[in-house]
């Protein structure tokens, strides 16, 4: 039998010419994203930039540079939370990319995505990849709430919600809550197999929070790194107050700024798209601002932090694709 030739160029009938290139589309896709989510807040940037030229510009300079150092920040505790050592430039490039990845989606899952692709691809095996995640998650959300409550105690005028908060409003959040632990218990108790899965995690989680824990600068990258990450974040919001000139203490601020994230970590919205914004304000008023100047504050610093990186953060995001660095 003799081969069947086809004219130059040509090919086979349902042969196609070539594979769709996945990598390329996934390069491509964060600018996309962004440029979604640019113009569905763009009455917000129009009025964000327009708060900016009215402000004090060493302040906002500043702010830019404590903005900068919370990835680095990120990058020691995400290296803090695994044994292993990572590529220092690749992790954080990675960590700028990983913020604007987790602008783009659902809170905390931008990131901890394109963190555990990292790892993954540095040749950490996914179980413990997760672990560290969680050891990550776990060290952050620890010093965020120590570092609000030892401000508290330190002044506990700080804040001064007032009527802000409804009398009648703690119960029911309480009850919420207890509600969903106990649903969380019972589904662990009645489903084997994710029970299994769990505690599995969680042999896995503990074995390397005792490997990390057993290096003296693994523990301090881990917990210094997340403490520095919220009050740079902090910092970061007191300068803008400053440069805009917010008669609130910038201690006061920066309890307010960590009240806020406290309060809506569990509201799953783009990098906190929209609830980040409202609680802000909210916390700066009941810190004791006016409410055009807080919201001129919130508007400012959510520029300085989240819009003039996303575009930037796309780009090395795409590019460690391309690179296969993720």
């Amino acid at each position: 039998m003799t081969a069947v030739e086809f004219p130059h160029g040509s090919l086979p009938p349902g042969r196609f010419p070539r594979r769709v290139p996945v990598r390329q589309v996934l390069c491509l896709l964060p600018l996309l994203l962004v440029t979604v989510v640019a113009v569905r807040h763009r009455d917000v940037l129009a009025e964000g930039f327009g708060h900016l030229r009215s402000a004090d510009w060493p302040w906002l300079l500043a702010a830019v540079a404590a903005t900068c150092l919370t990835w680095v920040a990120a990058a020691f505790t995400r290296q803090g939370a695994v044994v292993d050592r990572l590529p220092r430039r690749r992790l954080l490039a990675t960590q700028f990319a990983a913020g604007s990845a987790n602008h783009l989606l659902p809170t905390g899952l931008g990131a901890g995505a394109v963190n555990l692709r990292f790892m993954t691809v540095c040749g950490i095996p996914l179980a413990r990849s997760s672990a560290a995640l969680a050891l990550y998650l776990l060290a952050e959300s620890v010093t965020r709430v120590a570092l609000l409550v030892a401000l508290l105690l330190a002044f506990p005028d700080a804040l001064r919600f007032g009527s802000l908060v409804p009398p009648d409003a703690t119960a029911p959040l309480l009850l919420t809550v207890a509600g969903v632990a106990v649903l969380a218990v019972t589904v662990l108790v009645l489903v084997r197999r994710l029970r299994t899965a769990a505690l599995s995690f969680l042999r896995t989680a503990l074995g390397e929070l005792r490997s990390v824990h057993a290096r003296p600068s693994r523990a301090l990258a881990l917990w210094g790194g997340s403490l520095a990450f919220p009050a740079l974040q902090a910092a970061g919001l007191v300068l803008v107050g400053m440069s805009l000139g917010l008669p609130v203490p910038p201690v006061h601020m920066a309890v307010a700024y960590l009240a806020a994230t406290v309060a809506v970590a569990l509201v799953p919205t783009p990098g906190g798209l929209g609830s980040v914004e409202a609680a802000l304000v909210v916390a700066l008023v009941a810190a004791g601002g006016p409410a055009a100047v807080a919201t001129a504050v919130v508007l400012a610093y959510r520029i300085i932090t989240v819009w003039l990186p996303l575009v930037p953060g796309a780009l090395t995001l795409g590019a460690l694709v391309r690179l296969k660095v993720i």
